[in-house]
């Protein structure tokens, strides 16, 4: 019987939606590809497979399940089963350069950005920015990690230099211009099924980090200088939200073969948008969902779902016989 497979490497980030599928009565199969063997002479199942593998994986000692989920993508693909944020989504999720190249092909705008290797390469890529506020993260990230705020190359020399330095697992560190909006928050736009869902304003007063599940909690990996603390909900679904860049987003996702996305942007002082960020291991909060009353994982599993049907054979009322 064919069934969903729920590619991923993290429990706790996976468990929301296995309860909606239990729900819902579908069947359903976790593969935890933290590890494992792969024999490239067998023939997949039948059913729908669904990639939830994240950047972030080797923080939790998973260095290599990006490397073997990417195997076995293709091995899905190559015997064509549906893989709902195949291939390419996986390229782009543990790369935040082939990211902003995506976003740039798609006529969306990107902070300025340099790709640099070797902190004499990353000091000289700070140079280019003449005197503005950068930041620095890892090219393979999630979580907010090496994302680092700074003023003067002088400081950042210091950074590389001292204990606190943290190598990005590929080597690459992203020197990115600091986008500087009139508040404190970024705004987060969610689709399913390649679709607009909601977006959520989160708050970033309090540090950056804009990881919305519930066991999510890395501390404050970004602090803009000089705000305080919020009491307001971090994460907030903005009511009604509706912008042209939401039609430049689905047709993004829709040229990268990603069905399930949150994108990330903000605006500056004149109101322009920049977009940093395809997270296409997507999670959801439940404060911020419950205060909507729309649920994110909820509809995911109504879309695997119906992505499951289409896949099991229908009788033809006509002939009484069974038809693809």
């Amino acid at each position: 019987m064919a069934k969903v497979y729920v590619l991923h490497e993290n429990t706790e980030w996976t468990i929301h939606l296995t309860r909606q599928l239990d729900a819902l009565g579908v069947p359903y199969e976790e593969w935890h590809l933290d590890e494992g063997q792969l024999d490239l002479s067998q023939t997949p199942p039948e059913g729908v497979f669904y990639s939830r593998m994240s950047a972030s994986s080797h923080t939790r000692n998973h260095r290599y399940a990006a490397e073997f989920t990417g195997a076995v993508i293709g091995w899905l693909e190559k015997h064509g089963r549906q893989v709902i944020n195949g291939s390419r989504a996986l390229q782009l999720e543990v790369s935040k350069a082939a990211q902003y190249l995506a976003l740039q092909a798609a006529g969306i705008r990107t902070p300025e950005t340099v790709v640099a290797v070797g902190k004499q390469n990353i000091l000289q890529a700070a140079a280019k920015f003449k005197g503005r506020p950068f930041i620095t993260k890892h090219n393979r990230a999630g979580k907010g990690l090496g994302v680092q705020l700074f003023h003067t190359s002088e400081a950042l020399e210091t950074y590389l230099e001292g204990p606190t330095f943290e190598a990005p697992v590929d080597g690459i560190t992203l020197v990115q211009e600091y986008i500087q909006a009139p508040e404190s928050f970024i705004t987060r736009c969610e689709f399913v099924g390649g679709k607009f869902l909601y977006a959520v304003q989160v708050d970033t007063s309090g540090g950056f980090e804009l990881c919305p599940a519930d066991a999510c909690q890395v501390g404050d990996l970004f602090c803009p200088v000089g705000e305080a603390v919020s009491e307001k909900p971090k994460f907030q679904i903005i009511p009604g939200f509706h912008d042209a860049i939401i039609e430049s987003y689905e047709s993004l996702l829709a040229e990268n073969q990603i069905g399930v996305a949150g994108i990330e942007f903000i605006r500056d002082m004149e109101g322009n948008i920049f977009t940093y960020d395809i997270n296409t291991n997507t999670n959801y909060n439940a404060e911020a969902e419950r205060a909507g009353d729309i649920y994110g994982m909820r509809v995911l599993a109504q879309y695997l779902s119906e992505q499951l049907e289409r896949l099991r054979p229908t009788r033809n009322l006509f002939t009484d016989s069974m038809t693809i």
